[in-house]
Order: structure tokens, then sequence, then C-alpha cells
């Protein structure tokens, strides 16, 4: 289908108004009631010597930076049996027990289950996998069968597993 030079010279003006060839293939059918494919639209384009421009590239988002740790009063998280505030003499531990010396890690790769996993080594040299499964239920796998920590590792196991959590973001 052939463009009187009005039609031809709106396609122009439109083009140069930032439109797109979709734009101009609904203008076209709006306006003067021509049907054109994307393809016939494309190629007229061509034909008259316009030039589509190009939409800016948009900018990528910054990351929102994360907002800083609740401080204890107000993180629904702490547990109010553990007083990180007490006297250094008792260890930090309600009743006078003392802390007890913990390590913990976290798997890079998951097991298979579980949302988060890694391993643990209690104050007395025992070894255990842990995990937490898409659930939220918890589950510890010592070396040695039947063990079973002292209270007061699973009260540091569970404080170092708490914070290493929010450390790589899961709470």
């Amino acid at each position: 289908m052939e463009l009187t030079e009005q039609q031809r010279q709106s396609v122009i003006e439109w083009l140069a108004a930032g439109a797109s060839l979709s734009d101009v293939q609904k203008s076209l059918k709006s306006e003067f009631g021509i049907a054109l494919t994307y393809m016939d639209v494309r190629l007229l384009v061509l034909e008259i010597g316009a030039a589509v421009k190009d939409k800016p590239e948009p900018k990528p988002a910054e990351p929102k930076p994360q907002p800083p740790p609740l401080p204890p009063e107000d993180d629904p998280y702490a547990d109010e049996a553990f007083d990180e505030a007490a006297a250094p003499g008792d260890g930090g531990l309600p009743g006078g027990a003392q802390a007890s010396q913990v390590t913990l890690s976290l798997d890079r790769v998951m097991r298979p289950g579980a949302m988060v996993s890694g391993d643990v080594t209690f104050s007395d040299g025992t070894k255990a996998r842990w995990l937490i499964d898409q659930y939220g239920r918890f589950g510890l796998e010592p070396e040695t069968p039947g063990y079973r920590p002292s209270p007061a590792d699973m009260q540091a196991f569970q404080n170092e597993l708490r914070d290493e959590l929010r450390r790589h973001g899961y709470a």
C-alpha cells in the first residue's frame, strides 16, 4: 500500500518524537485507517529513510542498603534467658553457669532437603551436622551416636547459629 506524502510526513514526525515501530503501526491504524503488519511498518520506515530513535537504557536499580541490626531490646528473636550484658565473672549465663566454647559453620552448598545446614563443634570437641529444613524444623546429627550436648553448649550453639544466620541474611 502506498502512503500519501502527508502520511509519510506524519510517520517521520512520530519517529522523530520517539515513537517505536509499534507506536507507528497503531497511529497509522487509528489516524488513517491503514492496517499494516509490524514488518510492513519496518520496511516503510526503511523506504522513507526515517530512523527509529533508540530508547535510553534503563539505569540499573541501586541495591538498597541493608538496615542496621535491631538493638537487643527491639529484636523479636533475642533470647531473654541469655543476657549478653551480664557480668564477666559469671560467663554471661543465668545462674552463674560458665559460657561454653562452640564453633559453627554454614555449608556453601546446602544438604538435600535443607534450607540451611552446617557443622558445629561443641566445647568438648564433639562434632555434629545440623540443618533447618524448609518447614523450619531443626535437626542435629552428632558424629557420636547418642551424644547429647550440655545445656550450656546448646545455649551457646543457638546464639552462634542466630548470629551466623543474621550475618548471612536469613533474619
